[in-house]
């Protein structure tokens, strides 16, 4: 079944609702967490980080597809370029606590013996 437009010229608008998109996800996970964090702190969080990142997978999806209903014309490189992106990242995310869950190397959290998640006493 067809759908119908988002706008009169739905050529090219995929592009721009990506990048903007792909900029505000890029910045905001650059400053929170990374594979590294994962396998860093794996002892203490990696079903947390995990849970967090198979969120972004679903919003991730969520826009992946959205791009290609406003631009069906370049459909098979949204898809190509989002499912990379996603499977590559995954993939990173998937090694890091496998890593970080082998290692004995202490994390960057709860070293004190106070759970990541609570704020330390003063």
């Amino acid at each position: 079944m067809p759908v119908a437009p988002v706008s009169g010229n739905d050529s090219g608008n995929a592009v721009p609702f990506l990048v903007s998109a792909g900029i505000v996800y890029e910045i905001i996970a650059a400053a929170c967490s990374s594979p590294q964090t994962t396998e860093i702190n794996a002892d203490t969080r990696s079903e947390t980080l995990m849970k967090w990142v198979h969120i972004g997978l679903v919003q991730s999806a969520a826009f992946v597809g959205i791009a290609v209903m406003i631009d069906r014309r370049h459909a098979l490189a949204i898809l190509a370029g989002g499912g990379l992106a996603a499977g590559i990242m995954y993939g990173s995310y998937i090694h890091a606590k496998a890593a970080g869950l082998g290692s004995n190397a202490p994390g960057t959290e709860g070293q004190d013996g106070t759970p990541w998640s609570l704020p330390k006493a003063s």
